[in-house]
């Protein structure tokens, strides 16, 4: 489930980060002129991932593991908004400012998103997980004798 909500969000992350760098750029400057909208963002931030890592303990698998790295990620990320965001939005700033690596780092984006998007909404993959999760819930019944 949580496939379904973050493939796409990080697709469209990543082309509006592509699509409008110098907005971007912008944006990131206006934030970090501001004391109070970092702290405001990360104690949003920080509970998204806390529901990601708490609803999500399982690894086994890219896919798996993507949502789960990106749960902590989150966390980590809403902290750092909290707790020292000039450190945080300067180390943002910076990676802007590596032009290549940005690139390169917002495709890799781009594309775990479109990974996690079609694991999340393939048909095929949903009834083969519905089917493992029904199998794996009658197992752990308890028996009757």
């Amino acid at each position: 489930m949580f496939a379904r909500v973050l493939g796409p969000y990080l697709v469209i992350a990543a082309l509006t980060l592509v699509a409008r760098p110098t907005y971007v750029k912008n944006l990131m400057h206006a934030f970090d002129g501001s004391s109070v909208w970092p702290w405001i963002a990360g104690a949003f931030v920080l509970p998204m991932g806390l529901v990601v890592v708490a609803l999500h303990p399982y690894w086994r698998g890219f896919a798996a593991a993507a949502v789960s790295v990106l749960g902590w990620m989150t966390v980590a990320k809403g902290v750092a908004l909290m707790t020292f965001p000039q450190s945080y939005l300067s180390m943002g700033q910076d990676a802007f400012a590596g032009a290549p690596w940005w690139i390169i780092s917002v495709a890799i984006m781009a594309l775990i998103g479109l990974y996690l998007t079609v694991i999340g909404w393939a048909p095929n993959h949903q009834s083969a997980a519905a089917a493992k999760a029904t199998a794996d819930a009658i197992r752990d019944l308890p028996r009757q004798i």
